[in-house]
């Protein structure tokens, strides 16, 4: 499973909020990040549990949608994509250049340092 951009944004609104109809996905769309046309949203989530990146439970009248896959499992599968694309696997390239741009609060350093602790 590859979601599309658009498809990430309404995976998200499932994750967040758990099971649901395209009319709250889309009310929550439009909320959090940009107009879109019920209809779209429709279109694109019949798409969704074609594709199998959602599931739809059809026993009552509103249909409730419902990722297919975990966040994590979703995050981990596109994470090692763009990681095996942009840094030829090495995430320590990754993390160097997250480094190298210095938006990194000392709150998130010193989480990443807890986490590197934990590992050892």
């Amino acid at each position: 499973m590859e979601p599309t951009k658009s498809e990430l944004e309404i995976l998200q609104v499932l994750w967040q909020h758990g099971p649901s109809t395209v009319r709250f996905v889309n009310d929550k769309l439009n909320e959090e990040k940009r107009s879109v046309q019920y209809s779209s949203t429709l279109k694109l989530m019949q798409i969704m549990a074609e594709k199998g990146i959602v599931k739809r439970d059809e026993t009552s009248m509103k249909h409730i949608y419902s990722p297919a896959e975990e966040e994590d499992k979703t995050k981990k599968v596109l994470l090692k994509k763009f990681v095996d694309t942009m840094y030829k696997g090495s995430a320590s390239s990754l993390v160097m250049q997250l480094f190298g741009n210095k938006n990194s609060s000392q709150e998130d350093l010193q989480e990443i340092r807890d986490f590197l602790k934990k590992l050892d």
